[in-house]
């Protein structure tokens, strides 16, 4: 049936290639719906980037298509090409992909860890892609929340999730999948401030898109039915004319209505306790989402201001005088800001700071942008 999910036989026929069953095209209703669904990864991704950027993030759906899968390397771009990939459970493990360039995976994956994706490498190592990946990883669970609404309450989440960068030229999002198998794309255009925008891509095999779509359309028109009338039942309707009929002196006059006495109360004005001291514990839910990325810290000795010319002028044997005390407390700043202040010392032949003053943890969550 057209609204229900591929059986095993179906799926095991749909990953092994069949080409007897390559699925069909994608009715208008269809495709109004999964622009719903894309709309909810642009938000996802609106807000969740924008959250762990600590910037403004537009995300806006631009375009839905459909095309066999060889040709989706060509949309994507010239290039290696990100791939972030899941099975959705809850819908009978859905294949799912988000796409992007190699150049959208690395500015994602600087923004995560606290950069400002204005100065990029050349290319992505297994720091960036992990990052990118836990990037995408958010995304998905905060879209998959609001989805789960449209698909009747059914728990989602996005399971045997990994990431690969691939070379354009061999690439396919499903490779398990012949390379004329349609696809439905819902493409995502990201910009966030101060950066170049990127686009990022919601994949679908067209036959399991479809199903999702049925799916979508069942919970909500569901919802859509009208509750039927309560009937009165037989025993009121035969109560009524009793109770018309009855004689009216049978019924005991009541008493009149006592007037209620008014209690005087004392009214004063309220007294609120201070909160300056308070416990910062409000950010717990943000916090649980970041605590893996890592983050930049710097140890800062002082500081001092010269002109050009004094810069020019330095040499070998040149001494800057900073703006810290002999013996003064150094800063320690974690992406630029101030968590906490200590003592050089020396580890074998390294040096390291020993912590003798902790910000607050209120300020240093506020000095984050959480």
């Amino acid at each position: 049936m057209v609204d229900e999910f591929l059986n095993q036989d179906e799926i095991d026929a749909l990953l092994s290639g069949d080409p007897d069953d390559k699925g069909g095209k994608l009715s208008q209703g269809d495709l109004t719906i999964l622009s719903d669904v894309s709309g909810i990864m642009a938000t996802a991704a609106g807000n969740v980037i924008g959250m762990l950027a600590g910037r403004d993030v537009s995300a806006a759906v631009t375009e839905h298509f459909e095309l066999p899968q060889s040709e989706m390397a060509a949309k994507v771009g010239s290039g290696k090409i990100f791939t972030y990939l899941m099975s959705l459970n809850g819908l009978e493990g859905v294949p799912t992909r988000l796409v992007t360039s190699e150049r959208g995976a690395l500015a994602l994956a600087d923004l995560m860890m606290g950069g400002d994706a204005r100065e990029l490498p050349s290319e992505a190592n297994d720091l960036y892609l992990s990052a990118a990946q836990e990037g995408l990883s958010q995304l998905v669970g905060s879209a998959l929340t609001s989805l789960s609404a449209l698909v009747g309450g059914i728990r989602l989440s996005g399971d045997d999730s990994s990431s690969s960068l691939d070379e354009s030229d061999a690439w396919l999002p499903f490779t398990n999948l012949g390379g004329d198998t349609p696809i439905w794309v819902g493409r995502m255009n990201l910009n966030v401030d101060g950066v170049e925008p990127f686009d990022l891509d919601v994949t679908l095999p067209v036959a399991y898109a479809a199903r999702l779509a049925a799916k979508i359309k069942e919970a909500t028109a569901s919802k859509e039915e009208p509750a039927p009338a309560a009937k009165p039942s037989s025993q009121q309707h035969a109560s009524r004319p009793q109770t018309q009929s009855a004689p009216s002196q049978a019924a005991p006059s009541a008493p009149p209505p006592q007037r209620p006495q008014i209690t005087p109360v004392d009214v004063k004005p309220v007294e609120f306790v201070q909160l300056d001291g308070a416990d910062f514990s409000g950010s717990a839910g943000n916090l649980d989402l970041i605590v893996d990325i890592p983050v930049r810290v710097t140890v800062e000795l002082g500081r001092t201001r010269k002109t050009i010319g004094e810069v020019l002028a330095l040499g070998p044997g040149s001494v800057v005088e900073l703006n810290k005390m002999a013996g003064e407390p150094v800063d320690v700043l974690v992406n630029g800001k101030l968590i906490a202040r200590g003592e050089v010392v020396v580890i074998d032949e390294s040096f390291g700071i020993r912590v003798t003053e902790v910000v607050s943890k209120a300020e240093r969550i506020r000095s984050m942008g959480v």
